[in-house]
């Protein structure tokens, strides 16, 4: 095949949004074949461009050389080439990431900067940058994605545009013979990179050792791969569309919270699935989706499943996903150890002691409680309508909503009130109340004080 027509061809059709005679694109140049080849048919397509080229450090004085090859190819075709040298091994180490993830990021971090730069420079121009993935890369990668486990989106490939970062991959409908064939037709000079004979690297396993065994199995392996993509592209986009009508009537906000009715997400014949895609947007893996939809059927309330960022609480008939940053959730998980929490209204301090140590407290902001009758976790929270407990010195519970009007408070003042509570009973109304039911007694042995100060 003519590549250069295929791959005009195929630029006119899928991205045109960059056209040859009005853009300016950002070519990622290792100085592989791939890259240079990439680099060859834009320059023989007429277009505009500035080669970019990333020296890791990773290979001693072999970088080195790479980021030379790369400049001398700036100059053979008359184009601006810019390099940037990382301390790659550093920034995985202080990030604790694999080498590979860490090249990744300062890649992709270091694009967009010289992105904006250039959208600068061509305020007229359509700008992006282009890579060099081809099939091959792209199929490694879907295999790579389902044995490490993935949802339908992992299975659909590497997508051709990534528009939320201007990235364009014109070569994946081009295997790595071709691209091959095309450097010694046209006899381009282009470096090979060692590491990518090591199988230390996942995808070099998979490109060194499985596929060529699969091939003796299944001669059209690639083929057949590249086929299964392009129907997981349109499975994806029927996926999405539906998941997204579900998503919509079951993920509530409730200011920088969520919730999930729990009644309501049983009765999908999808749960896992659906619980995959509300987490995966809040940091949780996909190893936890068998945490999370214990919690649907847990007894505990309280219960709770975390991620770096966020964690999932089981409260009442609800999940409710809060951030871990206590001051802006609305959710706030105590456990037994904990002794200090700082939420919205202020902090609160949890003491626990023996009864015989405890003087009993006239302050309203400060709760005393028979430890005994408490289950942890505690949740602290804003009171909601239908709340009610049993206000000290009572035996009957009273809604909350009769209270408020008893202590003569306004609507503002409603707005700010908060609740401990333990296994969906009220422990207290924070700076008012405490519930007759975990009220210290003769027979008590331990207390837990909480003290209040407000901000």
């Amino acid at each position: 095949m003519n590549l250069l027509t295929t791959f005009i061809k195929h630029w006119q059709k899928e991205f045109n949004q960059w056209p040859v005679t009005n853009c300016h694109l950002l070519l990622a140049v290792s100085g592989g074949v791939d890259s240079v080849v990439m680099t060859d048919l834009f320059y023989q397509a007429g277009f505009d461009f500035t080669i970019v080229h990333c020296n890791f450090q990773l290979r001693g004085s072999v970088s080195d050389s790479d980021a030379m090859f790369v400049k001398a190819l700036g100059e053979k075709y008359e184009k601006e080439v810019i390099v940037k040298e990382f301390d790659t091994a550093n920034y995985a180490a202080e990030n604790k990431i694999a080498i590979q993830e860490a090249a990744r990021n300062l890649r992709y971090n270091w694009f967009q900067e010289v992105l904006v730069q250039k959208k600068a420079a061509y305020l007229n121009k359509a700008i992006g940058i282009v890579t060099a993935h081809h099939a091959n890369d792209n199929i490694e990668t879907v295999l790579m994605h389902f044995f490490r486990g993935t949802g339908v989106h992992g299975l659909r490939g590497i997508l051709p545009i990534q528009k939320d970062r201007s990235i364009v991959r014109p070569l994946l409908l081009i295997a790595k013979e071709d691209l091959i064939e095309y450097a010694n037709e046209y006899a381009l000079d282009f470096v090979e990179d060692q590491s990518n004979a090591s199988d230390k690297y996942s995808r070099n396993f998979f490109r060194n050792q499985l596929i060529p065994q699969i091939k003796t199995v299944y001669p059209k392996v690639l083929e057949n791969v590249l086929s299964n993509i392009d129907r997981f592209k349109d499975v994806s986009l029927i996926y999405e569309e539906a998941m997204a009508q579900k998503l919509k009537a079951l993920l509530l906000i409730n200011g920088n919270e969520f919730q999930v009715p729990i009644v309501k997400l049983k009765k999908s014949n999808t749960v896992a699935t659906i619980v995959w895609e509300i987490i995966k947007q809040f940091g949780f893996s996909a190893q936890q989706i068998t945490e999370v939809v214990k919690l649907l059927d847990s007894n505990d309330n309280g219960a709770n499943v975390f991620s770096a960022t966020h964690r999932i609480i089981r409260n009442r008939n609800w999940l409710i996903i809060a951030t871990l940053e206590t001051e802006n959730a609305k959710h706030i998980i105590v456990e037994k150890n904990h002794n200090k929490i700082n939420f919205q209204l202020g902090g609160l301090q949890f003491r626990l002691s023996e009864n015989t140590a405890v003087s009993i407290a006239s302050d309203k902001n400060t709760a005393q409680l028979n430890a005994e009758n408490l289950e942890y976790p505690l949740i602290i929270r804003p009171y909601k309508t239908g709340d009610y407990f049993y206000p000290l010195g009572m035996q009957k519970k009273k809604k909350l909503s009769k209270f408020f009007i008893d202590q003569k408070l306004s609507k503002t003042d409603k707005e700010k009130v908060w609740v401990i509570e333990t296994n969906k009973k009220i422990v207290w109304v924070i700076g008012f109340r405490i519930d007759d039911r975990f009220k210290i007694t003769p027979t008590t042995k331990q207390v837990l004080s909480i003290q209040f100060k407000a901000n």
